[in-house]
């Protein structure tokens, strides 16, 4: 199982990056990597031991699945990993420069879809983060 790594440059504090990506009532203005999903429900535990779950959801209603881990290490403004239920890990990491913020988001692959559909996926959902974080007040 290899490793895949998604990154993206927020025009944004690191303060309001940790904030908008952590806290459930941004996560569930972002966290999808279409227009036709939809998180209606998050909730996290930051710390470690903590959980974390959002709930992702066709609009139509037709698919949904939740999406969840169990924190492994959490330093505020620098660094979180977790591992999910499959034993999958992952690892973010927030680098501030500023007004900026550089988030490297790297995960073990799974056997269910293309290396490139993973990525596609997940740098969709990093991107409706970055485009968030950046509009959001």
């Amino acid at each position: 199982m290899g490793k895949i790594t998604v990154t993206a440059n927020v025009s944004a504090p690191v303060e309001k990056v940790w904030d908008c990506w952590t806290l459930p009532q941004h996560v569930i203005k972002w966290n999808n990597a279409s227009d036709d999903w939809h998180t209606p429900h998050a909730q996290n535990d930051l710390r470690v031991g903590g959980k974390f779950l959002s709930r992702m959801e066709s609009k139509d209603g037709s698919m949904g699945f939740d999406f969840e881990g169990l924190y492994t290490a959490v330093i505020k403004h620098k660094l979180i990993e977790y591992v999910m239920p499959d034993g999958r890990r992952v690892s973010v990491s927030f680098n501030p420069d500023g007004n900026e913020t550089e988030i490297i988001e790297t995960f073990d692959a799974e056997n269910v879809n293309s290396d490139e559909r993973q990525r596609s996926g997940w740098q969709s959902i990093l991107d409706n983060f970055k485009s968030y974080a950046e509009n959001n007040k």
